[in-house]
């Protein structure tokens, strides 16, 4: 530290010994004397020790804090300082006092003012100097003389903040959690759209697991050293200059204005402008992640912070960065106009079929019908999602475009079970090979009428006639989880027993208010379980499903 640095130092220690020069001192010791004027008249630049004191700098304005250490102190001090958005300038300088010569007034100190006196303090010296944007933690060994510390902190290209932790009781522990001896974060995986993350997890993790969050941030930009850094870069991704607050992110949910998405107590955050996205995760006491949704061909920085969630206090893990594989080839099969093609999706090896489809006029219809399982169907253009949803039963999407637009279908298993569906896309809308259904397709069955040998069921008809077949089946109670999870929604009546038809009618009314018809189903066996379904068939053959019906005769009549 040169001289100037020296005699800025100097000049500080001139001006707070102004108003100690003034006091009378009696039999008070040096360091006692210090502390208590300090603590008097200049309580604002005293660094309190115990806890996290946050700082805010201004641009190329210099801040001072002191702090005292008594004679014969047997205790360490630690000093850790946490830049948040900007790289700073700090550093430690220490000032020790000496006692007039030979004990003649060992018990006394003269003002710093006095220019005299200022010849029996010893000159300071320069403890510790970094400039940069990493958390530096400094350990000082025990003073034998009265010692004054100054931190000195700088800013030189914008207005910040930054977190300052002073402690003299190092045997009790640190307000930091324990990285591990290998800090670093291993890709273990690597794909188009994820990358999946594993990191040895801390010290303090394995003592106090409960106590323990991990949180990453993953960004395009590059990698951040503090959590306060990683706040800040979330923060201004959304246009906000809020100063970091020292709590976890998991505990900072309503200030932040993101999309989150919460599961098993993960939070996840996402920031996004036009050219970069932001993301900040917290997972619990996890130390292995997959991070999913991201774009091909694209160079990731992943950062991982440990939180004590009793003191708030986080550490930075190494980062690193992986930059995904390009997105394969997609294979489409070729949807023709007018076909219907049914899907079988495998849960466990055949997730998801893909097909193309050109249309051959500005409106198209889409129809899905779901036959078993859960299935979600998407369908996209020029790479853009139009929709996308679960389907159940039979829908009908309507897109307009232009002619000759190349659209893009999937169909894909939501759960790991055989799923089946059927797809058509038509430019013929006003030809449609599906029939068409009433708003609802559920079956209704009517308790005061049912019997111990007959039941009595109703369903929503349509305008138009169409022909609505009728089948029962009887079932045992311990088998109707098994029936109905093996249910072909598909599959028509010609796939049922001639034993379990009921009947065959067609039906419509012109007003919809009044499209219900009932049938009474009798010869039913008393006290038995009975599975009801109606077939609704169109002109071409194709049909639709009502919702299975579960009805159980009276035991007792």
């Amino acid at each position: 530290m040169g001289g100037t640095k020296k005699y800025t130092f100097a000049l500080s220690l001139y001006f707070i010994g102004l108003p100690i020069g003034s006091l009378c001192l009696s039999d008070i010791t040096a360091s006692a004397n210090i502390k208590k004027n300090l603590l008097n008249y200049y309580h604002s630049v005293i660094l309190p020790e115990g806890k996290e004191t946050t700082i805010y700098l201004l641009k190329d304005v210099t801040k001072r804090y002191y702090f005292p250490l008594e004679e014969n102190s047997t205790h360490h001090f630690s000093i850790t300082v946490t830049p948040c958005d900007v790289p700073i300038e700090w550093s430690i300088l220490q000032y020790k006092m000496s006692h007039i010569s030979q004990g003649t007034t060992s018990d006394h100190f003269r003002p710093l003012g006095d220019l005299k006196s200022r010849q029996l303090y010893k000159t300071v010296s320069a403890l510790f100097h970094y400039k940069g944007n990493s958390v530096e933690n400094y350990v000082g060994v025990p003073s034998y003389s009265s010692s004054l510390f100054l931190l000195e902190f700088l800013s030189t290209e914008r207005d910040t903040h930054i977190s300052v932790y002073l402690t003299t009781d190092l045997a009790y522990g640190t307000l930091f959690p324990e990285l591990p001896g290998d800090p670093r974060i291993d890709v273990t995986t690597l794909n188009h759209n994820s990358v999946s993350l594993v990191w040895k997890p801390s010290p303090t993790g394995l003592k106090m697991k409960e106590h323990i969050e991990y949180c990453i941030l993953v960004n395009e930009k590059h990698n951040y050293k503090s959590l306060c850094a990683a706040d800040d870069a979330v923060r201004s991704v959304s246009g906000q200059r809020t100063m970091f607050s020292n709590l976890p992110v998991s505990q900072r949910i309503e200030d932040l204005q993101g999309v989150m998405h919460l599961s098993n107590r993960e939070l996840n955050i996402i920031r996004k402008t036009n050219n970069m996205e932001v993301r900040q995760i917290c997972i619990g006491n996890k130390n292995v992640y997959t991070v999913s949704n991201l774009t091909p061909n694209t160079q990731y920085y992943f950062d991982v912070f440990v939180v004590n969630l009793l003191t708030n206090g986080s550490a930075a893990y190494t980062g690193t960065f992986a930059k995904t594989l390009m997105e394969p080839t997609p294979k489409y099969s070729q949807l023709k106009d007018g076909k219907i093609v049914q899907i079988n999706l495998n849960g466990n090896t055949q997730k998801s079929y893909t097909f193309q489809y050109q249309s051959m006029h500005k409106k198209v219809q889409f129809t899905f019908q779901s036959c078993k399982g859960h299935v979600r169907a998407q369908i996209l253009k020029n790479g853009k999602t139009l929709f996308s949803e679960s389907i159940q039963g039979l829908r009908h999407i309507t897109l307009t475009g232009k002619i000759l637009e190349k659209y893009v279908v999937i169909a894909s298993a939501e759960q790991n079970t055989n799923s089946s569906v059927m797809v058509q896309a038509s430019s013929q809308i006003h030809k449609p090979l599906f029939p068409f259904f009433p708003d609802s397709l559920k079956i209704r069955s009517f308790n005061k009428l049912r019997t111990c040998n007959s039941i009595t069921i109703a369903w929503l008809g349509t305008q138009e006639r169409s022909l609505y077949c009728l089948y029962k089946k009887k079932i045992q109670e311990d088998q109707v989880w098994k029936e109905m999870s093996n249910h072909d929604r598909c599959l028509g009546p010609y796939s049922r027993p001639k034993s379990e038809k009921v009947s065959c009618k067609y039906f419509h009314n012109i007003n919809l208010h009044k499209a219900v018809t009932t049938e009474t189903i009798s010869g039913l066996e008393k006290g038995s379980l009975y599975l009801i379904d109606v077939y609704l068939v169109g002109s071409p053959g194709i049909m639709v499903r009502y919702h299975t019906k579960m009805v159980k005769t009276r035991k007792q009549c």
